[in-house]
């Protein structure tokens, strides 16, 4: 039978509370997955929980069996608990415990002719888990953080991925590290800028090729940008002259993958 958890002053409650900051998931390797089919699509791409926490006060169904799909201690909470280490506004009753997602430049393995979403100082874990969601629709090889040194393993980025972070490869790097990485794997770098003259649709995006976009307040570095084959625009005809940078990387990508297949 499954352990029991009803205090809030266990220990272990402390700790996954804890696991809310970088520093604690950094040091311990390993984040909090929270939602029950966000965990199911990482136990899809082979992530190994190290514990489940499932209260039955909010929903005793398994529908997908995740209960009995790992090896991995499964602790039945109280809804005292599991409204403590719950980091969900309106939480469904599981969560997880799994080592924090790689993100190497070396661990990454790509195909012959990559499309890579290069992620320049964007740190917000909602517009992360946008892109996130829109390259695994879109077959993107791996999503790349450049600059700042993006958390990867953010709980509220792990939410907003929908899990995608576990079964999208990702990694992080200086923007310096990111530019020799990609040249020297011969992937054209494409940064995409509202003041650029070439518009998106006129650029060839069938060979290997990494889309950069930054954040909209700040944009690309000067780095980045001098290290780009192509300097692309999405054209505009409203009053803004630009978009919410998850909707950049949406729209780029999936012109890229109008390209190639068209």
């Amino acid at each position: 039978m499954p352990a029991e958890l009803t205090s809030t002053r266990n220990p272990r409650v402390k700790q996954l509370v804890a696991l809310r900051r970088r520093r604690t998931r950094d040091e311990l390797g390993v984040t909090l997955i929270d939602g029950y089919d966000e965990i199911r699509l990482a136990l899809d791409a082979g992530v190994r929980p190290e514990a489940i926490y499932h209260c039955p006060a909010y929903d005793a169904s398994d529908p997908g069996g995740l209960a009995g799909r790992v090896a991995a201690e499964v602790v039945l909470v109280s809804r005292e608990v599991f409204a403590k280490i719950s980091y969900r506004e309106n939480p469904d009753g599981w969560l997880a415990v799994v080592p924090a997602p790689a993100t190497k430049l070396s661990s990454l393995e790509l195909p012959e002719r990559p499309l890579l979403l290069v992620c320049e100082a964007v740190e917000k874990p909602g517009n992360l888990g946008a892109m996130l969601r829109t390259a695994d629709a879109a077959g993107v090889a791996a999503v790349i953080g450049a600059g700042a040194v993006t958390d990867w393993g953010n709980p509220n980025l792990v939410r907003a991925s929908r899990g995608t972070v576990f079964s999208m490869p990702v990694a992080s790097a200086p923007t310096a590290a990111v530019v020799d990485w990609l040249a020297g794997r011969g992937i054209a770098l494409v940064a995409t800028s509202p003041d650029a003259e070439a518009t998106l649709d006129r650029i060839d995006l069938t060979g290997p090729t990494a889309i950069a976009v930054g954040a909209e307040s700040v944009g690309l570095s000067d780095e980045l940008m001098a290290a780009a084959q192509h300097t692309v625009r999405i054209p505009m005809f409203g009053r803004v002259n630009s978009l919410n940078v998850s909707a950049t990387a949406a729209i780029a990508v999936y012109e890229a993958v109008r390209q190639r297949t068209s």
